[in-house]
């Protein structure tokens, strides 16, 4: 329980999980008779409460990102609500311009290895249902493909110096490196103090393209798919509180079912 001085309780949960594992292999070896790890009371999981961005928030981050490193990734997360290793990890084989699709199976992820901190680039996504396939709007269609043209364009003007390494994918500067998770989360935050706009995370962008597709009225179920949450409860858990439509139509069906009628000035 000293740990949550200096970090959150699901850390501390996560921080048991991997030394009870260990333990327990202990005792099936033979090392140890019991697992110590059984008899510490883990803290309580705090409740997530995310951040989330209005229509008009949305939009006008749209239009501050415009010509900078972070405008793919902002209107990637934003209107679809990809995770940030997700629109990292989108390649141009996952686009089709035909019959305008884009599927989601590649990430971009960082993580320490030996000490150091390294980007881990993957062909698959976090879970099975996290690999989805999303329609290709015609504003992003749009905008990637102008992004085409500048890639293009800017291996041209590199000649050799243009980093072929990561040839295929959406996200990369003008010299051909991949934008890492790290700048992105970075830079995002000081485009948010710049642009005098209310600081979330990179990740809370995810939160608000739900937060905005339930206030259109879209099931939960269909949020599931779109975010591509492994099952039901996931996105139930993390958003039906914001579900007041919902809510409307169940006072509707009180008021009904007791005879009462709506009045117009009910704002229940």
């Amino acid at each position: 329980m000293q740990q949550l001085d200096r970090v959150k309780a699901t850390s501390v949960i996560h921080y048991h999980a991997n030394i009870h594992k260990a333990l327990k292999y202990a005792v099936k070896i033979d090392l140890i008779d019991s697992n110590p790890a059984d008899k510490v009371e883990r803290p309580k999981k705090e409740k997530f409460v995310a951040n989330y961005y209005k229509f008009e928030d949305i939009n006008k981050l749209l239009e501050v990102s415009k010509g900078t490193h972070l405008e793919i990734p902002v209107l990637l997360a934003a209107f679809y609500g990809l995770r940030r290793s997700e629109v990292i990890g989108l390649k141009w084989d996952a686009i089709d311009f035909e019959n305008n699709t884009i599927v989601i199976k590649h990430t971009v992820t960082k993580a320490v290895i030996g000490g150091k901190r390294e980007t881990i680039i993957s062909d698959t996504t976090k879970t099975k249902s996290s690999r989805r396939s999303l329609p290709l709007v015609d504003f992003v269609k749009e905008r990637l493909l102008l992004l085409q043209q500048e890639q293009e364009r800017n291996r041209y003007l590199c000649g050799r110096c243009y980093n072929n390494e990561y040839d295929g994918y959406l996200c990369v500067n003008e010299i051909g490196d991949i934008i890492s998770p790290d700048y992105v989360s970075k830079a995002f935050k000081q485009l948010l103090r710049k642009n005098n706009l209310k600081e979330i995370r990179f990740h809370d962008l995810r939160h608000s393209c739900a937060r905005m597709l339930l206030a259109n009225g879209v099931p939960m179920k269909q949020i599931q798919e779109w975010l591509g949450h492994s099952d039901y409860s996931t996105t139930a858990n993390y958003y039906a509180h914001l579900d007041f439509s919902s809510k409307l139509l169940s006072a509707d069906a009180m008021l009904s079912g007791l005879g009462i009628e709506k009045t117009k000035s009910s704002t229940y």
